[in-house]
């Protein structure tokens, strides 16, 4: 029986995580899924994870192959994917055990969806709620605001080639959604906490260096530079627009009244130290 829905998790290294992650996806309140482990060439014990998993229930699947990086095991993942819906899950992450559930509802309730994802709380070195910038297209251009565990059709994926592997250290995310969506795309956020989010000391985009982060941005805005323009207008109006803004700054430091401001201000704020409650 072909599954509603496929779940794709790759792993390098992180077998540790991996049955917590694959025990959220057997909690699922749908037993309508398969869930393919993509062993990223990992050199811990993933292999034997994996397999134990297999062996406890036929919906789970193993691949392996050389490490090739994220967006490449994603894309052998989802290339032998049955589900007319596919859910990418890295292997340390959690899902709610309602999630594919309402999801499914929800493309069920509106045909003309494009993508579904859920709030989510991030936990582990953090604990807390994950405010992500609400959806809009605009807001997709200027940043990622949807993480990379939405739910969306496999005919997206194929339509657009599948994840760029291009993107080694992150980012591959946001250049997937603004390669699948448009601003006439229609995109609904389940207004439930359903992903959970590690957060790890050395996860790949606290590493990630500044050089890497430019370059990422860079293949994302270059490619499309129509879309930004349109929204945005011109890399030369930003660039005027910024240099006036640097010069009424610069005209306010240099103002009398901002010096005087800050010589009137001095005492109140040695006081304010002074008498501050330790």
């Amino acid at each position: 029986m072909q599954p509603a829905i496929s779940i794709i998790v790759p792993c390098y290294n992180q077998a540790e995580y991996l049955p917590e992650t694959l025990t959220s996806v057997l909690a699922q309140t749908v037993a309508d899924w398969e869930c393919i482990i993509v062993n990223d060439g990992s050199t811990d014990d993933t292999e034997a994870v994996a397999k134990e998993w297999t062996a406890k229930d036929e919906r789970f699947k193993y691949i392996h192959q050389q490490n090739r990086g994220l967006s490449e095991a994603r894309n052998k993942g989802i290339e032998s994917a049955k589900g007319e819906y596919i859910l990418p899950l890295d292997s340390d992450d959690l899902i709610g055990k309602e999630y594919i559930d309402k999801a499914l509802n929800a493309y069920s309730n509106n045909k003309n969806i494009k993508l579904v994802y859920c709030l989510a709380n991030k936990f582990g070195a953090e604990n807390k709620f994950w405010d992500l910038t609400p959806y809009t297209y605009q807001n997709l251009l200027i940043n990622n605001c949807i993480f990379c565990s939405a739910v969306y059709r496999k005919t997206s994926w194929q339509q657009i080639g599948g994840y760029n592997t291009d993107f080694k250290k992150g980012y591959e995310d946001w250049d997937f959604w603004l390669r699948m969506l448009d601003k006439n795309s229609e995109v609904y956020q389940i207004p439930d906490i359903l992903f959970f989010y590690r957060i790890r000391p050395k996860s790949m985009l606290v590493t990630m260096q500044d050089a890497d982060i430019e370059n990422a941005r860079s293949i994302i805005f270059n490619r499309i530079p129509e879309q930004y323009q349109r929204h945005f207008g011109t890399y030369i109006k930003h660039l005027y627009e910024n240099q006036l803004l640097k010069e009424q700054i610069e005209k306010i430091y240099n103002s009398n009244s901002y010096k005087y401001g800050n010589i009137l201000i001095k005492p109140f704020t040695y006081l304010k130290k002074l008498f501050k409650p330790k």
